[in-house]
């Protein structure tokens, strides 16, 4: 029997029916729970699943903070704007309240952090703070923002640098790497839905030995 599709052309889709799709498509992704601070140094934390990783050497990540319906640009986006730093907490299950909490409009200029109830704890190289709670934590610095088209839910490609790392001493296996297990991660679906990475959800596939891959191990 074979699979029927609807095709759909981009051109007939408003951008609320291409979102939705592209949202469901493109799943599970990552959270990306960011830190930033204004030029006057309000501080402001939300979560965003337009995220991953770019590259190793240097190490770098990408954030997509999009258009507002409003026409205003996100604070997160004016805040790397102006400072060009920002931090990226990972998020587990334990964390999921207060992430929802986080990514609801507040008026200009509050800061998401009391109503969150998680804990600001100063970085290393950057000056805004990351999330006590969070398990695995990334301070990074401004390498280039690429828009990509004009208003609502419009792109805002934010690659920043990797310049330090925090990682909770619990995830560390008998190897000294990090295990997957141990993070709990939750990442974002279509819609409201959500999944969680546990244990009983994942599974070992070593990739075909090469020298593209060797590097890896090093």
């Amino acid at each position: 029997m074979s699979t029927r599709f609807r095709s759909l052309d981009v051109k007939d889709l408003s951008t609320g029916e291409a979102y939705r799709i592209l949202n469901n498509m493109v799943s599970p992704r990552p959270i990306a729970f960011v830190s930033t601070r204004s030029a006057q140094g309000a501080p402001n934390l939300a979560p965003f699943s337009y995220f991953m990783a770019g590259g190793a050497n240097p190490p770098s990540v990408v954030v997509s903070p999009v258009g507002t319906h409003t026409g205003r640009p996100k604070d997160t986006l004016v805040n790397i704007r102006e400072t060009g730093q920002f931090t990226i907490n990972l998020l587990s299950y334990s964390m999921i309240e207060g992430m929802n909490q986080a990514s609801y409009t507040y008026p200009l200029g509050e800061s998401e952090w009391p109503h969150t109830s998680f804990t600001p704890v100063p970085c290393v190289k950057v000056k805004c703070d990351r999330v006590a709670e969070s398990l695995i934590a990334i301070e990074c610095v401004l390498h280039q923002i690429v828009p990509h088209g004009e208003g609502t839910a419009s792109a805002n490609y934010v690659i920043g640098e990797v310049v330090y790392f925090h990682v909770a001493e619990s995830l560390y296996g008998e190897d000294g790497q990090i295990d997957p297990r141990k993070t709990d991660y939750i990442t974002r679906m279509g819609g409201d839905w959500y999944s969680r990475t546990t244990p009983e959800t994942m599974f070992e596939l070593g990739r075909p030995e090469s020298d593209e891959t060797r590097w890896r191990r090093k």
